[in-house]
């Protein structure tokens, strides 16, 4: 299950109006939760899906990415983005007291972590799709980020 499919079951089961169903695979469980008019989403997983780290997904088609996409100035016009894989709050650190995965100016490889979203209480690690110079951070700390929303502009090595 993607986190798409995840998303469509949560929503199914608000609307459904059930109080709480769960659903359990090789790969993990999830338990939603919902508390009558307020229509609160509680979501659990198994340890293996929490720790699992999620690669930034491609953008779904050209003409939704590029109406979610915000202007790139000039500058930044040969610089390729880093964007969210899904919705969720955008963290540059680990935890509160760990320092931020990556800052401008720093070096990014392929494949590294630069940053975690949260969603659904499930964190998930943000990877590079590509090796260069972080020139830009362009979302903010702590806030939330919608799916292929540029978080990062990356001048290619």
């Amino acid at each position: 299950m993607d986190f798409k499919e995840l998303q469509n079951f949560i929503k199914f089961v608000t609307k459904s109006g059930a109080s709480e169903v769960s659903l359990e695979t090789d790969n993990f469980k999830v338990t939603v939760k919902t508390s009558g008019a307020e229509g609160v989403s509680y979501v659990t997983a198994a340890p293996a899906v929490m720790a699992a780290s999620t690669p930034a997904a491609p953008a779904a088609s050209a003409p939704a990415a590029a109406a979610a996409a915000p202007v790139i100035e000039d500058e930044f016009a040969d610089c390729v983005a880093i964007k969210s894989p899904m919705i969720g709050t955008f963290y540059l650190k680990p935890s509160p007291d760990k320092p931020a995965f990556k800052s401008v100016g720093d070096t990014v490889k392929a494949g590294e972590t630069v940053c975690i979203i949260e969603a659904m209480k499930l964190f998930n690690e943000i990877e590079s799709e590509v090796t260069g110079k972080i020139v830009k951070i362009v979302a903010n700390d702590m806030t939330p980020v919608e799916y292929g929303q540029t978080l990062f502009l990356v001048e290619p090595a």
